[in-house]
């Protein structure tokens, strides 16, 4: 690559072992896993100190400028860096053109030194290039990505086509000055350490428990899949969904899109996170509220349903492990979501409580 950029500290390791796990597709599921979801799933290594990870723009751009806060997080936690050729480029409203963007992020997947992949940011440009990869070398020596907005495409793919976990968590844009909450849940996930989130109660809550893989991401870009080899499988599953800057009325035609679609029908249960910076219809006013339009369309369905859980375009933007199996809980006094560890060995989850959900539009 054109340009690496290493920097070193020390880091205590906290890896350990994960035990494979079939997929949760349930009898009569209109269309079945891939064999990778069927079979034994393989998850990537934790990262330990001396480890490197690569940072590429798969869609939007981001200046070299940009990078301070986060390369002096990875340096703390003993990380390396290699930055990759698309920062600091740009081309239309992309980080480099659709070749050059495919080409770098082929790079760091193909690389074994790279352990992890951390995108700069999101916006528009991943689905440009998902065809233009080839997912050989990384269905070998899986490594963790790690994004979420427009990076949803590729957590779609490399679950529904792969059957490998990623991490949906704050990109480099997204880290701060200090290190904070997201940050923090971000280090856990990477080295090895399980996590139980504690949500506050919410009125409009449909309680009940559920286990499955967390599946989703950004609204906009898990409609955008269907009908594609990236389309997720939802049956046994938990459905993660978030979205930014939205008119009411295209938040619900992608919700009935995916009833159209049968993702509800077998769904195990459903978690909203931050739906923040609605637009406002200006021809017609929709005055139903997110979480009606949420309810609206699961209201002959049975699963738990959790809202306003701390993750998406909102400050603190909680890590996700999706494709890993969670148990959800949803309570009168609140909502849970823990990771189901099948790993004797793993310590028990940490225990991160949310008070609230700040709005964060960057």
């Amino acid at each position: 690559m054109k340009r690496k950029q290493f920097v070193a500290r020390t880091l205590g390791t906290a890896a350990a072992g994960w035990a494979a796990l079939a997929g949760f597709s349930a009898p009569g599921s209109t269309r079945p896993d891939p064999p990778a979801l069927r079979g034994p799933l393989i998850q990537p290594p934790f990262l330990k100190a001396g480890d490197t990870v690569g940072i590429t723009c798969p869609a939007s751009p981001l200046e070299l400028k940009d990078m301070q806060n986060c390369r002096r997080a990875l340096g703390n936690w003993g990380l390396q860096v290699c930055v990759g050729n698309t920062v600091g480029q740009q081309w239309e409203r992309f980080g480099g053109t659709d070749a050059e963007r495919a080409a770098d992020l082929q790079l760091m997947l193909n690389d074994p030194s790279i352990k992890a992949i951390l995108f700069a940011r999101g916006g528009y440009g991943a689905m440009r290039i998902m065809d233009r990869l080839d997912w050989s070398a990384f269905r070998q020596q899986p490594k963790w990505l790690i994004g979420y907005s427009d990076i949803t495409a590729l957590h779609c793919h490399v679950h529904s086509v792969l059957g490998i976990p990623s991490l949906h968590a704050d990109m480099v844009n997204g880290f701060r000055e200090q290190e904070d909450v997201s940050t923090v849940s971000l280090r856990h996930l990477l080295h090895g350490q399980a996590i139980r989130y504690q949500i506050p109660a919410f009125g409009l809550n449909r309680p009940g428990q559920a286990t499955g893989m967390i599946v989703g991401g950004n609204l906009s870009l898990v409609a955008a899949m269907l009908g594609s080899k990236s389309e997720l499988n939802t049956a046994g599953k938990i459905l993660f969904l978030e979205d930014v800057n939205e008119y009411k009325y295209t938040l619900d035609r992608m919700l009935v899109s995916l009833r159209r679609a049968g993702k509800f029908d077998q769904l195990a249960g459903l978690i909203i996170g931050g739906i923040t910076a609605t637009k406002a219809d200006s021809e017609t006013q929709f005055p139903m509220s997110v979480e009606a339009l949420v309810l609206e369309k699961v209201a002959d369905k049975t699963f738990p349903v959790c809202f306003n859980f701390p993750a998406g375009h909102i400050r603190n933007n909680m890590a996700l492990k999706l494709g890993v199996p969670h148990q959800l809980v949803v309570a009168p006094e609140g909502c849970t979501l823990t990771e189901v560890s099948l790993a004797s060995s793993m310590a028990p989850p940490v225990s991160i409580p949310i008070d609230s959900l700040e709005p964060d539009y960057k």
